[in-house]
C-alpha cells in the first residue's frame, strides 16, 4: 500500500479514552491524519452515517472507508500499516493474552470505574471495593503473563500499553475528583509503575490531556450523574 496516498480521518472527542487509544496508535505508526472533534451531546450527521450501529466515537475513516470500535481500529491499523512498532505480538499465545487482558479492561474494569464516577457515600465505598478487586485481578495477570515487560521508548509500546495508558493514565485525577484511590504503588505496584513509565514516553506526552481541563470536565460530569440519580 502506498501510505502517502492514504487519507486518514479520526472522529473523536478530546476526553475520550477510547479515541485517545487510536490517537496514540496513529502517532506511534507515524500515520498522518486529520482529526475531527465531535460533540457527543450534538452528534454530527457525518458521525451517525459513519457509525450507524452505535453512533459513537472513535471512528477511523481510511480512504473513505469507516472502521468503528477502538479495539477493532487498533488491530486494523496494525494490519494495514505493518511498520514498527507492531501493536500485537507475533507469538500466537502472547497475542491471545494481550487480547484477553485488553478485553478484561474494556468489559470488567472500565464498567466498574463508570459506576465509581456516578456514586457517593456508601454506594461509592462498596463499588470502590469491587473496583479494587478487579484491579487486583488485572495486577496479578500482568505479573503472570508479562513479568519481564519493559517499556523504555515509543517502539516498546503495543496494544495493551496503549489501552492501559489511555484508560488509566489519569487515575490520579480521578482520585482527586472522586476521593477514591484504586491504583497505587502498594496494592497495584506492577500496574502503577507501568503507567508511570508509559506516561513519560514522548508519544504519550504528545497526546496528554491538560490536567485542569480534565479535572473540570470530570467534576461537571460527576455532578450531572449524581443529580440525575437524585432526581430518578
Amino acid at each position: 500500500m502506498d501510505e502517502k496516498k492514504s487519507k486518514v480521518i479520526l472522529h473523536g472527542m478530546w476526553a475520550s479514552s477510547y479515541a485517545k487509544r487510536v490517537e496514540i496508535a496513529l502517532k506511534l505508526k507515524g500515520i498522518p491524519y486529520e482529526y475531527v472533534e465531535e460533540d457527543l451531546q450534538n452528534k454530527t450527521e457525518s458521525l451517525t452515517q459513519l457509525n450507524p450501529v452505535h453512533k459513537k466515537i472513535p471512528v477511523l475513516v481510511h480512504d473513505g472507508k469507516p472502521v468503528a470500535e477502538s479495539l477493532v481500529i487498533l488491530e486494523y491499523i496494525d494490519e494495514t500499516w505493518q511498520n514498527s512498532p507492531r501493536l500485537l505480538p507475533e507469538d500466537p499465545y502472547e497475542r491471545a493474552q494481550v487480547r484477553f487482558w485488553a478485553s478484561y479492561i474494556n468489559q470488567q474494569v472500565f464498567e466498574v470505574m463508570g459506576r465509581v464516577v456516578s456514586q457517593e457515600g456508601e454506594a461509592l465505598a462498596k463499588t470502590a471495593e469491587e473496583a479494587q478487586e478487579r484491579f487486583k485481578v488485572l495486577e496479578d495477570g500482568l505479573k503472570k503473563h508479562f513479568p519481564n515487560k519493559m517499556t523504555r521508548e515509543d517502539d516498546d509500546v503495543g496494544l495493551l500499553e496503549i489501552i492501559i495508558t489511555a484508560t488509566f493514565g489519569n487515575h490520579k485525577v480521578y482520585h482527586e475528583v472522586i476521593g477514591v484511590k484504586i491504583i497505587d504503588p502498594v496494592n497495584t505496584p506492577a500496574l502503577y509503575n507501568w503507567i508511570e513509565c508509559l506516561r513519560e514516553l514522548p508519544v504519550m506526552k504528545e497526546v496528554e490531556i491538560p490536567r485542569d481541563r480534565l479535572v473540570n470536565s470530570l467534576q461537571c460530569y460527576r455532578q450531572k450523574l449524581l443529580q440525575q440519580a437524585a432526581n430518578a
